[in-house]
């Protein structure tokens, strides 16, 4: 399009794409400066310039360009309209479900995703939709990655979108303009504080969603923090144990490798074998499927296709054929954390080993409890690292275990792949050993790199070597 199709001045000039960061544009991009809240965008003109920038969209005076220079009052605001004018507004021709919460965002969206045809996720493990996969840097990009991306996803077919949508993604702006469908709640715990530095602010966060929601607000009545988000709802349906729910759930019987449990909805009772396993799945299924359900799916049909499900990294047993089990989770909250161990100690097992960490330039408050957590709720921890960036994983490793000095049932390995080999290599027959914080992510960020790193990978690596020997 024509710069004056898009937004009232004088020039014609070609756009052929929309940007807010200088490191992707393009050859004819238009780039805008948005006010992001972290870097001052009007410092890279010169580089999108530069690289082919073919006009630049500001806030402030920065004099007299090569290029097209158009000032406005708002750029985030022209940017969120400009961007879903280029690509014809495609989030009108698609149904778009955001989940957020503490825990449990991408299984929820990946039941959705897996119950439905024609369904797109974008979220912790990807973008994938058809034969499209692609792996994100954020749990939720920004709108100049997901608009193009809805715009294709028309062009194919999708219809529906089950979108993870982070507290950091609200806090960003990352997206304002899309108007959801149909938002979910799973819960909301104490995180995230070095981004919103209170928990009402973190609540907040979570609350915008629902703010931009023209659907169905599904959310957990046994969260603490139900009514303070229902606030924002308009048409609320709600889940949980109890039978005051839209739908509820009962006689629950957790097993190693599956779960049943019965649900109700609108006085009809439908039996559930769920290939998740634990209480919070229970949950996370219940949420997944309220939300289809209030959207006008069929509930048998969606419970026919619940043995499809699998989520990658949630959870995930490995099993080459050894004598104990190997189990990758993605759980790094306290209350996530928390309900994986409870979860973990109530099966038949010999003796329960973990390996885990915590991230670095995060909050260091919750350090010594989520080692203290951790420790005494398991036979033996290996403490490793996970994403140091810049801290020393020897210093992040000392906080988590400041709480356990006198314990013996522990020891330090900061190198991932040995501890992931410790664990595996000390394992009895019926051991459980289970190794927790990155579930299927693909890299480590180190203080001046990313290395490719996946703790599934490593685990198969090693089991082999084992079984081989």
């Amino acid at each position: 399009m024509k710069l004056n199709e898009l937004i009232d001045c004088p020039y014609d000039t070609l756009i052929t794409g929309i940007k807010t960061s200088s490191v992707n544009i393009k050859k004819g991009d238009l780039f805008i400066c948005i006010d992001n809240k972290t870097m001052d965008r009007h410092l890279f003109i010169d580089d999108a310039i530069n690289k082919g920038a073919a006009a630049v969209i500001v806030k402030n005076d920065v004099g007299k360009k090569s290029v097209p220079i158009i000032k406005v009052d708002n750029p985030n605001q022209v940017f969120v309209d400009i961007i879903n004018k280029f690509y014809d507004y495609p989030t009108n021709k698609l149904q778009i479900i955001g989940v957020t919460g503490t825990d449990g965002k991408t299984t929820v969206a990946t039941i959705i995703y897996k119950l439905l045809n024609n369904c797109a996720y974008i979220g912790t493990n990807g973008i994938t939709y058809n034969d499209y996969k692609e792996k994100t840097s954020n749990t939720t990009p920004s709108l100049d990655k997901t608009i193009p991306l809805f715009a294709d996803m028309v062009k194919n077919n999708i219809k529906t979108v089950s979108m993870e949508v982070s507290s950091e993604a609200l806090h960003y702006d990352r997206v304002n303009g899309i108007k959801f469908n149909c938002s979910i709640l799973t819960n909301i715990t104490k995180e995230h504080l070095n981004t919103h530095k209170t928990l009402e602010n973190y609540i907040a966060c979570k609350c915008k969603l629902f703010d931009n929601t023209i659907g169905p607000c599904i959310l957990n009545k046994d969260d603490e923090h139900y009514l303070e988000v229902s606030k924002h709802c308009q048409k609320i349906y709600t889940y949980g144990k109890d039978n005051d729910n839209d739908l509820y759930f009962k006689d629950v019987k957790l097993m190693e490798d599956k779960t049943l449990f019965k649900i109700v909805y609108q006085n009809q009772e439908y039996e559930i074998e769920s290939p998740l396993i634990a209480m919070f799945n229970v949950y996370n299924l219940c949420a997944a499927l309220l939300a289809l359900v209030s959207l006008g799916y069929n509930m048998n049909n969606l419970i026919s296709n619940i043995k499809n499900i699998k989520v990658s990294g949630r959870l995930e047993n490995i099993d080459l054929g050894q004598d104990f089990k190997v189990i990758v989770d993605y759980a790094h909250t306290p209350n996530g954390i928390s309900e994986l161990l409870k979860f973990m100690n109530s099966l038949k097992h010999n003796r329960l080993i973990v390996v885990f960490s915590e991230p670095g330039e995060r909050d260091k408050s919750k350090r010594p409890s989520k080692g203290y957590n951790v420790i005494t709720n398991c036979d033996y921890a290996i403490v490793t690292s996970q994403d140091p960036r810049g801290e020393d994983p020897a210093d992040i490793a000392n906080d988590l275990v400041s709480n356990v000095k006198d314990y013996k049932n522990y020891e330090i390995v900061l190198d991932r792949s040995e501890a992931i080999k410790k664990a595996i290599n000390i394992a009895h027959k019926n051991d459980i050993v289970l190794i927790i914080g990155k579930g299927s992510e693909n890299y480590q960020i180190l203080k001046d790199k990313i290395i490719e790193f996946c703790d599934l990978d490593e685990v198969k690596k090693h089991l082999k070597n084992l079984l081989n020997k």
